[in-house]
This record gives structure tokens, sequence and C-alpha cells, in this order.
């Protein structure tokens, strides 16, 4: 079973990292998931009898890693579904994509459908689509090996919004089966190059900001961008206010659980 690494937990909240390939929560798969696994966690570690408690607050596809928040009261898991409809609640990834973009920095604005048609959501029309838009800005590319890493802002939530919006641009994410033409490359990696890098949000009860930060140095899918050079292009991204400063984020792992 996976090892979840845990950023930072009160009585309200629990953000955590998801390792690629679990399910955020359960399906007719039987596979495991987040919210079952943290659910068993809260449980041993709070001594709790029967069930515990803990609100999803959102989702990350299956093969996609990085940073997930929890409710563990009913008050938290309000405020931060309202926090996420309107769209106050910021949530950043990192991308090694194949290609490189037209602009260093941009915009993307599509409409998609609302459901995957098998296993894939296709582009729509405005009518009959939903809106999913996102910002992005070059971090880095590799001219030799054709990739390009990307800083994403997300400003909806779409299922599978980037991978689509990506893969529509000649974009693919490397690893990313379902939205591109695999390359040797691409089958040597167990999944997409795609990691919820950061995660800011309104404290539900005591309103204090709050950003999260969680470096993919580790997600094998990222092997191509050496330690390094992902450190450097992190701190780059610091310099330029893409990611608030260590002393204004929680970065740091406070402890790691083995489910």
């Amino acid at each position: 079973m996976p090892e979840i690494p845990i950023l930072y937990e009160d009585n309200h909240l629990l953000v955590v990292t998801k390792t690629a390939g679990i399910l955020s929560q359960a399906d007719a798969s039987g596979n495991a998931d987040m919210l079952s696994l943290l659910k068993e966690y809260i449980r041993i570690n709070e001594d709790k009898k029967g069930e515990a408690f803990l609100g999803l607050v959102h989702r990350l596809d299956q093969p996609v890693s990085g940073l997930m928040v929890f409710a563990k009261t009913s008050k938290a898991a309000s405020r931060l579904s309202d926090q996420i409809r309107r769209r106050c609640m910021r949530r950043d990834y990192i991308a090694l994509c194949q290609g490189r973009p037209d602009s260093e920095q941009g915009v993307f604005v599509d409409y998609l459908t609302s459901k995957p048609q098998d296993g894939k959501v296709r582009l729509a029309g405005e009518a009959d689509g939903v809106r999913a838009e996102l910002s992005y800005k070059l971090l880095f590319r590799d001219d030799d090996l054709k990739q390009s890493l990307l800083y994403i802002r997300l400003d909806t939530g779409r299922r599978h919004q980037i991978r689509v919006q990506l893969a529509l641009r000649g974009l693919p994410i490397l690893g990313d089966y379902r939205y591109s033409e695999m390359t040797s490359a691409d089958r040597a990696l167990a999944s997409p190059a795609l990691h919820a890098a950061g995660l800011g949000l309104d404290h539900p009860t005591k309103k204090e900001e709050m950003y999260f930060f969680s470096s993919p140095v580790h997600n094998d899918s990222f092997s191509s961008v050496s330690g390094e050079i992902m450190q450097k292009v992190i701190f780059a991204a610091r310099q330029e206010g893409l990611i608030p400063s260590e002393e204004r984020s929680f970065t740091q792992i406070i402890k790691t659980w083995r489910c």
C-alpha cells in the first residue's frame, strides 16, 4: 500500500500529496482511493469509534499526482466547497508536455463535453459544452527532446481539463496515453507528467490565507528533467511570484502515513 505524505493537519483540514495511480474516491474497480485511506488514517490516529468523517472537496484524475485538501468537519467541507464554487481556491499544476507553446505565456479557453465519451473528454460547441479556462507560463524547454515544462493555473476545474486543452494545441502531456499518440518516451512512464503542485485557500475557520506547494521532483514521470534543473525552475518561479516564498507557504511534509 502507498505512503501518503501529509503537509498540514488541524481539526478542520487535512492536506496531502496524492500518488499517481490512486483514485480520489472509491469506484466500482475496488482499487485504493484517497478518501477511504485517509478515513482509516483518522480513525487510527484519533482513535475514532466507527467510520471517521472526511469530506472530499475536490478530485484529481487517477493518473495525476499532487496536492489534495480534505475537510475533517462538515463546516470546513461547506466553506471549502463554497470557495471552489466562487473560484477562490487557487489550483496550480506543473506539466511536462511534448512540443512548445506558441507564446511563453497565455490563456486557453475552450468548451468541452461535460462527461467523457469512450473515456475521453472532447471539444464541444459553446451552446453544448462547459467553459474551460486556464493560464500558463513556460518555465523551461528542452530543444533536443522537444519538451516544455509549463506552470498552469486553473480558472475552472473540468474533468481532464489540462490534459485535453494541451492536447488540442499539439502539446500532449508526456505519458498521457489517453490524449496523445504514444511515443517510446511515453511508454516508459507509468502516468502522465502532470502534478498538482500548488493549492491556495482561505482556512475555513481562521480566515487565514494558506498556500501549499509540492514539487514533482520525486515523480518519475518528470525524470527527463533533472532534479537540479527542477530546483532551478522552482526557484525562478518563486522569484517571478508564481509560487509564494518559503516563508509564506507550506512546503514541508510533516509526516508520512503508510496505509
